[in-house]
């Protein structure tokens, strides 16, 4: 099982595929074994760096406050562990908090940023809780079922998160990929989180909140097409 220490935090990982690198931040409740879909199909492009967020999976889950920065400080320092950087990098709903606080403190990590399903603001403690009970359908169970402590102090993370003021600051290029019929994030904290970065592109889809993880190989064709887009 290959794990690594960092920041006094045993982390679990896995690299796959070949290619530019890539670093995806799994959501809320999410682990490793429960996006294969998605991490094969991004695995076709991209060398990809997939891992247990702290709270989740086979990394540590300490019972105390957990935080987006904490969260993104983790990320950084587990690619400079395994040399994997600079990286594109995918967020998707609470990875994409994590990964927007890593392109604006880190942004020698950070080729490009890819944040779906998320937003720069938490304003909706309801839609939390809701996400919470979408993590807990048969799809998205694997074989390493995340406490409930755990799940509440990952949930907890993103009390208070506002990042608005800041995204005139990043300066990775950007693109904003989000479900027309999200329920969990409202498409207007989308447009918001669009609007603030500079140069960012906003991509709207037919799916609800998990688009990325029911539809990965339709949502790893878009990042590939902005990728490429960018090294025109």
């Amino acid at each position: 099982m290959p794990t690594v220490d960092v920041r006094g935090l045993r982390m679990y990982y896995e690299i796959t595929g070949e290619g530019e690198p890539l670093v995806l931040i799994n959501g809320l409740g999410l682990a490793v074994s429960e996006t294969r879909r998605l991490v094969e199909a991004l695995a076709r492009h991209h060398r990809v760096l997939a891992f247990d967020n702290r709270g989740a999976g086979r990394t540590d889950k300490p019972d105390e406050p957990y935080s987006i920065p904490q969260m993104a400080g983790d990320t950084a320092a587990l690619m400079h562990a395994l040399e994997f950087e600079p990286a594109h990098v995918v967020g998707i709903s609470l990875g994409g908090r994590i990964a927007l606080d890593l392109a604006l403190d880190h942004p020698e990590l950070v080729r490009r940023v890819v944040l779906a399903s998320t937003c720069a603001r938490v304003i909706s403690r309801r839609r939390v809780r809701l996400l919470g009970l979408i993590s807990r359908l048969p799809l998205l169970r694997g074989d390493n079922p995340q406490p409930r402590y755990a799940f509440n102090r990952q949930r907890r993370a993103s009390d208070g998160y506002d990042r608005t003021p800041r995204l005139a600051d990043l300066k990775s290029p950007t693109l904003v990929i989000h479900g027309r019929r999200d329920h969990i994030v409202a498409h207007q904290l989308a447009e918001e989180l669009a609007a603030g970065v500079p140069g960012a592109r906003l991509l709207t889809v037919a799916g609800g909140h998990i688009f990325p993880l029911t539809h990965p190989v339709a949502f790893v064709d878009h990042i590939v097409a902005f990728s490429r887009a960018r090294d025109r």
